[in-house]
C-alpha cells in the first residue's frame, strides 16, 4: 500500500518561510521521481517543483529562486523549502510519485497572509 504523507503546512506572514515534507512508504522512493503540486481555490493544480531520481529539478516559473526541493532516499523523503512566500503561494500541497503522478499525499494547507 502507498502512503505519502505531508507535513509542515501552516499560516504564515509575507516574506516569511515554511518547510514542507512528505514521508513515502510503499514505493521504491530512490527509483521514484518525486513532486509538490499546489491548488488553490478555484484553480487548477500546478506542478511546483519535480525531482527526479538522478536529481534533475524543475521549477514552475513562479517559485523559481524561492523554492528549493530536496530528497533524502535514505529516509524516503522529499522536502521543499519555501522563503519569501507570498499571498499567491497560499494553496494546499501536495507530495506525488511518479510522473506523471500515479500517487498523491493528502495535502497540507499553506496560508500567507498578514
Amino acid at each position: 500500500q502507498v502512503q505519502l504523507v505531508e507535513s509542515g503546512g501552516g499560516l504564515v506572514q509575507p516574506g516569511e518561510s515554511l518547510r514542507l515534507s512528505c514521508a513515502a512508504s510503499g514505493i521504491i522512493f530512490r527509483s521514484s521521481t518525486m513532486g509538490w503540486y499546489r491548488q488553490a481555490p478555484g484553480k487548477q493544480r500546478e506542478l511546483v517543483a519535480l525531482m527526479t531520481r538522478r536529481g534533475s529539478i524543475t521549477y514552475a516559473d513562479s517559485v523559481k529562486g524561492r523554492f528549493t526541493i530536496s530528497r533524502d532516499n535514505a529516509k524516503s523523503s522529499v522536502y521543499l523549502q519555501m522563503n519569501s512566500l507570498k499571498p499567491e503561494d497560499t494553496a494546499v500541497y501536495y507530495c506525488a510519485a511518479g510522473s506523471p503522478p500515479g500517487y498523491w499525499g493528502q495535502g497540507t494547507q499553506v496560508t500567507v497572509s498578514s
